[in-house]
């Protein structure tokens, strides 16, 4: 019996989301904050498979970043007030609002990878007639 057929299928959400392993749900894909560990430390899953790039950071500069400068510009605008005030509300607003997710979607990102065996492509000339 191969390996991949002794692990039930776990969906990327409840695996990646929670930074879990995405074949046996119990181990940790990170060891520091956004450091993958080499392979699972409960099935041995190596995780040299996962290379999210800059994936997370993508969507977090799209779904996090771009409306917090969106406030912090409409707060400009419309009161005009100190830049103090942007220190107390821009600032941690942006802070709190772009790093969290970092983590959930990186974690989501490998687990997809592993749940549809995506992969580098790999391009490949076949000879036919006349070649």
């Amino acid at each position: 019996m191969s390996p991949e057929k002794q692990w039930p299928a776990l969906p990327p959400t409840r695996t990646g989301l929670r930074g879990r392993c995405p074949r046996c749900g119990e181990g940790h894909i990170f060891q520091g904050f956004l450091k993958m560990r080499p392979s699972c430390e409960v099935c041995g899953l190596d995780y040299s498979y996962a290379d999210p790039a800059d994936g997370p950071a993508f969507f977090v500069i799209c779904f996090a970043c771009i409306p917090s400068v969106v406030l912090a510009l409409f707060i400009e605008a419309k009161f005009e007030p100190p830049f103090w005030v942007h220190l107390v509300t821009s600032i941690p607003f942006m802070l709190l609002t772009c790093i969290p997710p970092l983590r959930p979607l990186k974690g989501w990102l490998v687990a997809t990878q592993y749940f549809y065996k995506a992969e580098e492509a790999r391009f490949t000339r076949k000879a036919g007639p006349g070649r």
